[in-house]
C-alpha cells in the first residue's frame, strides 16, 4: 500500500506520518510526501520514502504537478493535511480516495471572522468584533470590548498563535498594533483566563466516528512570544468531558446546517473557558494539530482511523467513539525528541528518582 501525505516538511504532517507508522494496520506501508519544502528540516529528515517539492495551491501550476505526482506514484490514498491545502482540495477534484470536509464548510471555518459572525449571539464563542488599524488610532471609535482583551490576527488559516496578545488597555492595543506591521485587521475578544483545550473529530457522512479531548497546558518555547502561546503544545493531558465535547460538537453543527453539508474528515475545535468556567470556541481547525501523535502513544489513533475511513474500511474501527484516558496522564513534546506520553504522572519528591 502506498500512502501521500501532504505538507510533509511540518510537525503536523511528520505527526500523522509517526503514528501511521505505529500502526499495526499501515506499518508497512510505503509514505510519500509533498510540500513547498521551505522548512528544511522536513526537507532532510528522510522519515519519507520521497519526498516532493510542489508549489503552492495558488500557483496555477499546483493542479498539473500534484496530479503528474498522483499519476506516477499510483497512490492507495491521500491525507491532505495543511489548512489552505483543504480548502483546496475540498473545492477540487482529485481522482484519488481522501476525506475532507465539504467546500462550504471549509471556506466558513477557515475564517475566524466568518465563524464567529456566524456563532455570535449563541454563547458557543467569546465575545469578538475585528477592528482595523485605523480604528485602533481614532480617538473617537469606541471599543466594544472591556479590557483586559485578546487581541489575534484575523486573517483565515493563521495558525501559531500569530499576532496573538493580551491588551490591558488602550496604550497596549495600539502598540500591539503598530509593531504587527504585516497584518491589516485583527481580532478582539473578551479574555478567557480559564482552560485551553483541542476537541479532535473525525466524522464520516455526518457520523461522529471518533472524539477526543486535549488540554494544553504549556507551550514550546512560550518565553518567545509575548503571549505565551506559539502553538505548539509542550505540555498536556487528555480529558473525558462531556460539557466541552458538546460545545464543540454543536458549534460543528451549527456550521453544518447553515452551509447545507454533510460533515467528513477531521476537524479540531480549539476552545477556552472564560471566567466562569465555560469553554467557548474560538476556532474550528480544518487540519490535524501538532500533537496528534500524542493521541497514538495514548492508545487513540486519529491518524490511523482517519486512514481507514479514507480507504472505505470505517467498519474496522474499534466500536468506541471516545476513549477513557487516565486522570492523571500527561503527555510532553519538546524541540529535538519525540513525544512522552506517561499513563499516571506524579510528581517527584526531591531524593526520588524514576
Amino acid at each position: 500500500m502506498k500512502i501521500i501525505i501532504t505538507g510533509a516538511c511540518a510537525v503536523s504532517a511528520r505527526n500523522v506520518l509517526r503514528s501511521l507508522k505505529m500502526s499495526k494496520k499501515f506499518k508497512d506501508a510505503t509514505f510519500v510526501g509533498w510540500d513547498m519544502c521551505s522548512l528544511l528540516y522536513g526537507v532532510y529528515s528522510k522519515e519519507f520514502e520521497r519526498l516532493y517539492k510542489v508549489p503552492a495551491v495558488t500557483d496555477p501550476l499546483y493542479p498539473n504537478v500534484v496530479n503528474k505526482i498522483l499519476s506516477e506514484e499510483k497512490p492507495d490514498a491521500v491525507m491532505v493535511i495543511p489548512e489552505v491545502e483543504v480548502l483546496y482540495w475540498a473545492k477540487n477534484q482529485f481522482n484519488v480516495p481522501h476525506l475532507v470536509p465539504s467546500a462550504a464548510f471549509c471556506e466558513l471555518a477557515i475564517s475566524k471572522r466568518k465563524l464567529f459572525k456566524l456563532l455570535e449571539g449563541t454563547g458557543l464563542v467569546p465575545v469578538s468584533v475585528d477592528i482595523t488599524k485605523k480604528e485602533a488610532f481614532d480617538d473617537d471609535h469606541k471599543m466594544p470590548i472591556d479590557y483586559p482583551m485578546w487581541v489575534r490576527d484575523a486573517s483565515a488559516g493563521t495558525a501559531s498563535g500569530k499576532g496573538s496578545f493580551l491588551a490591558h488597555n488602550h496604550k497596549e492595543l495600539r502598540a500591539w498594533v503598530e509593531i504587527n506591521d504585516g497584518i491589516d485587521v485583527f481580532q478582539i475578544s473578551e479574555y478567557c483566563p480559564g482552560g485551553n483545550y483541542g476537541v479532535l473529530c473525525l466524522f464520516e457522512n455526518g457520523k461522529l466516528l471518533k472524539v477526543a479531548i486535549a488540554e494544553r497546558l504549556e507551550y514550546i518555547m512560550s518565553k518567545v512570544a509575548i503571549s505565551g502561546i506559539t502553538g505548539n503544545t509542550s505540555k498536556g493531558r487528555f480529558l473525558n468531558n462531556d460539557s466541552i465535547k458538546n460545545v464543540a460538537l454543536d458549534a460543528i453543527h451549527t456550521v453544518c446546517e447553515v452551509t447545507h453539508t454533510v460533515m467528513n474528515g477531521v476537524v479540531v475545535v480549539d476552545m477556552k473557558a472564560d471566567t466562569k468556567g465555560v469553554a467557548k470556541v474560538t476556532e474550528i481547525n480544518i487540519r490535524y494539530v501538532a500533537y496528534n501523535c500524542c493521541l497514538a502513544n495514548a492508545g487513540f489513533n486519529l491518524a490511523e482511523f482517519h486512514l481507514l475511513t479514507t480507504l472505505g474500511r470505517s467498519s474496522e474501527l474499534s466500536s468506541e467513539v471516545e476513549t477513557i484516558f487516565p486522570p492523571n496522564n500527561l503527555f510532553l513534546r519538546d524541540v529535538d525528541g519525540l513525544p512522552i506520553y506517561i499513563p499516571n504522572y506524579k510528581q517527584l519528591s526531591v531524593g526520588e528518582y524514576i
